[in-house]
């Protein structure tokens, strides 16, 4: 049995929510369990009883009462020195107040059931000198590479979340679709909604009870007619989202056989079978300082070769989406 513990709430935990706090401070203990402690008044701050919506603030004593066992010290992570080095290279902006990773695929950006290895776990690595570990601002999909953007504050980290949920954000997708696009740009608007059995759920096109979902695309160059190099601009943010356009427009993503199933795959195409997806760039106003600022990511090596085997240019001169006014509003 543990003793009555007091922590006090960091500059940097500032306005979180106490059950996300205490998901983060004790990771081994079940929410059913701290919300009954919630419900006693046992678990308080500054003594007053409270909620898991509770909104800390700096300098906050937050109370951790008894709890058999408890299991926070026995479920940290500890990053690996090959993880903690492969992450560190994958750096590519870092102004202090966003971190910015070239993800490869094969990396999931979260745990969860099966997933051993990801980079919210191996973020640890990139702690600053007061000790802050970099939060996921979004996610990609384990099997795309690219701009993975992560937040050095809380606060930052909800600002950045404020300003993808409002659309103020360019992310722009590049990829290989097999076969090309009978037209060179337009809009894709198709609800899509979860489904599938755990662990299998892909996403599908579903009009009556989907979510509504809109993504743009541009084709940058075409090999012929059975390839091509698009760009993609998803205006909503559901998971595949791209991937589930761009089958059900009819041009799947190379290699995606989830989606695309035997489609996706060119006979006698010699490329590293993986999808086809990475996160080009990311552009937005910086909520702290107020200039716009564009990441990019170079191309993956493993999907590079496939770029330069079908003679794209891995570095084009055509700006995707220059001209907004061909698409759609």
């Amino acid at each position: 049995m543990t003793r009555v513990r007091y922590i006090t709430v960091e500059a940097d935990d500032d306005g979180q929510r106490l059950d996300r706090w205490l998901k983060k401070n004790l990771p081994g203990v079940p929410l059913g369990l701290l919300q009954k402690l919630m419900r006693k008044g046992q678990m308080r701050v500054d003594s007053k009883r409270v909620k898991a919506s509770t909104r800390l603030e700096t300098g906050q004593s937050v109370r951790i009462p008894p709890m058999d066992p408890l299991k926070d010290d026995k479920t940290k992570k500890v990053v690996g020195s090959r993880d903690a080095e492969l992450i560190r290279s994958l750096v590519i902006y870092d102004d202090g107040y966003l971190v910015a990773i070239n993800k490869p695929a094969g990396i999931a950006s979260q745990g969860g059931t099966g997933i051993k290895r990801n980079i919210d776990d191996m973020s640890a690595a990139l702690i600053n000198e007061d000790g802050v570990k970099p939060r996921l601002v979004h996610r990609l999909d384990k099997d795309t590479s690219g701009v993975l953007l992560m937040a050095r504050s809380s606060q930052l980290a909800r600002d950045m979340g404020k300003i993808f949920q409002g659309r103020d954000i360019k992310k722009i997708y590049w990829a290989i679709c097999v076969p090309a696009p009978e037209i060179s740009n337009g809009e894709i608007r198709a609800p899509i909604r979860k489904a599938g059995p755990v662990g299998k759920e892909k996403m599908i096109v579903d009009i009556e009870e989907g979510s509504p979902s809109i993504t743009l695309f541009d084709v940058v160059e075409r090999a012929h007619k059975q390839v091509a190099f698009v760009a993609f601009w998803p205006r909503t943010g559901r998971m595949h989202q791209i991937r589930a356009h761009a089958a059900h427009m009819g041009n799947p993503i190379l290699c995606d056989g989830k989606y695309g199933g035997h489609e996706a795959f060119v006979d006698g195409l010699d490329v590293e079978e993986r999808v086809h997806l990475h996160a080009r760039s990311i552009s937005f106003v910086h909520p702290r300082t107020n200039k716009t600022i564009e990441i990019e990511a170079p191309l993956a090596e493993d999907i590079k070769k496939t770029w330069k085997t079908l003679g794209f240019d891995t570095n084009p001169d055509y700006i995707p989406f220059n001209d907004i006014k061909k698409f759609k509003k």
